[in-house]
Parts: C-alpha cells; structure tokens; sequence
C-alpha cells in the first residue's frame, strides 16, 4: 500500500471478505450512505453483468470499490490525486468531485490489492465513461446510474431502463444524453464524457 494512504487513512484490518473490508472502511469514515449504495452498484453489476455475458464476479467486485475514494471530501481529492501521482485534467481541477474514479482505483489496486486492469479501468472510469469502453466498463457505468446515491426517483431512469431493452450501449447512452442535453449547465463536461457521448451516439444510431 502507498505510504501516503497509510498515513491519510483511518486504521482498519483486511479480511478475506472484500464487501466486509469495504463497508467497514467507509463505516470508519462516516461514510454510511456509500456504503449502502455501494453494495447495491455490486448487486446491480452483477446482475447486469449476467445478461450481458461479463463476469459476474468481477462486476460485483468493481461495484463494490467504485466509489472507496468516498472517504476523501471533495475539497482534499486533488491533493490527494497529487499525491498518488494521478494525472488530473483542468475539468477535475475545476471540479473535484469527478476525480474520485481515478482515486479509486488507485485504491483498488494498492489497498485492496486489485490487479485486474478491466476491473481497475471500470472504476476508473465509472462516473464519465470513456471512448472504446469494455463492457465491464459500460456494465459498471449502468448500474451506477440505476442505483444512484441520491434520494428519491432517478429522473432518467425509466428512459435508461427502456433503452437497455434494446442494448447496453443504448442504455449508457441514455444516461449520457440525459447529460449532455443539459451540459451547457454543468459545471464542467469531462472530456471523457465527450468522448463516450460521441462514440455511443454513433454506435447506437447505427444499430437502431
């Protein structure tokens, strides 16, 4: 593990039980609302990943450490990318928020001791996407959105749910429009985003 994470992060002992680590990490941090909607993500991940042949294990472990970086306020998640020498666009400087799926899985990697680089890729690009996504990446990505962290109905969520009746990049699609129809009141738009809008919209217009 990084020095660094070792001295910014609250002592917890690791399992052999990885959604038993994850919850009791972010319980120590008072991270009580990650927690739920983390094993819920892992839970909808893995069942996605079922139906649309990825493997359910590895889905499940991804949904499960998407959001670990939670731990960390907003206001320390650029220094923190600092110091796990994390490359950091102007829009993540601008908005730090974003920047907790590269942390994450940086933390993946050195504190859970993840090394599958499709599962670490999915986390690291769970919130935006990104062009010439796999479908773990695009499996995380959709069961983010179905179990969103916020109270109440996602309003995408019925359009998103129909959509992937007809494929799993619709249904990314979907999410990224509902996005993207209203970028221009953002606080930023990622590039990676961009990115996946404009490849998705001409997949799935190709396929429709």
């Amino acid at each position: 593990m990084k020095s660094y994470l070792v001295n910014i992060m609250k002592p917890f002992d690791l399992t052999d039980n990885l959604e038993k680590d994850v919850i009791q990490l972010l319980q120590i941090h008072d991270k009580h609302i990650i927690a739920d909607h983390s094993i819920r993500v892992a839970a909808e991940a893995k069942k996605l990943a079922r139906q649309f042949n990825v493997n359910p294990d590895a889905a499940e472990i991804a949904g499960l450490l998407h959001d670990i970086s939670g731990i960390f306020p907003n206001h320390k998640r650029i220094e923190v990318a600092k110091q796990l020498s994390i490359d950091i666009l102007p829009e993540e400087e601008k908005f730090p928020l974003i920047i907790h799926q590269k942390i994450s899985k940086v933390m993946a990697r050195e504190v859970f001791g993840i090394d599958d680089p499709i599962i670490l890729d999915a986390i690291g690009c769970h919130t935006t996407l990104c062009a010439n996504s796999t479908t773990l990446d695009k499996v995380l990505f959709v069961a983010d959105k179905i179990e969103w962290d916020q109270t109440g109905t996602p309003p995408y969520i019925q359009h998103l749910l129909t959509q992937m009746e007809k494929s799993l990049e619709h249904a990314a699609f979907s999410y990224i429009t509902y996005l993207w129809d209203q970028r221009d009141s953002l606080k930023v738009v990622h590039p990676w985003l961009a990115d996946a809008y404009f490849e998705l919209k001409e997949i799935t217009q190709k396929s429709s």
